[in-house]
């Protein structure tokens, strides 16, 4: 496997609008991805602009095969204690504990050019970045409402 250090804006995958604006310095996260015979390292990150500028991790695959790209993944970052918390249909967020206290987190978004026809050999990309801060940290409390 390789280790390899991840890095992002505090805002990951930002519309445009956002991805334009002053980032601050990105935060650093070691995870292990491993290489699969299935995927290649791509610095354009499928001409994502935004996730290039974010110094964002990406490997291109194709369209039918990231679902088991995705599986094979989730089963390496399982064995290093990373747990899928959320995410959405395109997007896992996974979080490990850390010594100290608190969790790391890091994000897997999956896309494909959305200016092509999809086709199971057309290309399909995934884009690893870390999460800034403490994600395990606890939510401020709302505030509680004026007695009237």
């Amino acid at each position: 496997m390789k280790t390899l250090t991840l890095a992002a804006a505090a805002v990951l995958f930002a519309s445009p609008a956002l991805a334009q604006t002053a980032a601050p310095a990105a935060p650093q996260l070691n995870v292990e991805i491993p290489e699969l015979e299935r995927v290649t390292a791509d610095p354009t990150c499928g001409g994502k602009t935004a996730l290039v500028e974010q110094r964002v991790f990406c490997v291109t695959t194709t369209q039918a095969g990231i679902g088991a790209v995705v599986d094979a993944y989730s089963a390496a970052f399982s064995t290093q204690g990373w747990l899928p918390a959320g995410g959405s249909e395109n997007l896992i967020i996974y979080v490990k504990r850390k010594p100290e206290g608190g969790c790391d987190g890091f994000q897997m978004l999956a896309f494909a050019d959305d200016t092509r026809v999809a086709a199971p050999a057309a290309p399909a990309w995934l884009a690893f970045a870390p999460i800034p801060g403490d994600v395990c940290a606890a939510q401020p409390a709302a505030p509680a409402a004026p007695a009237q």
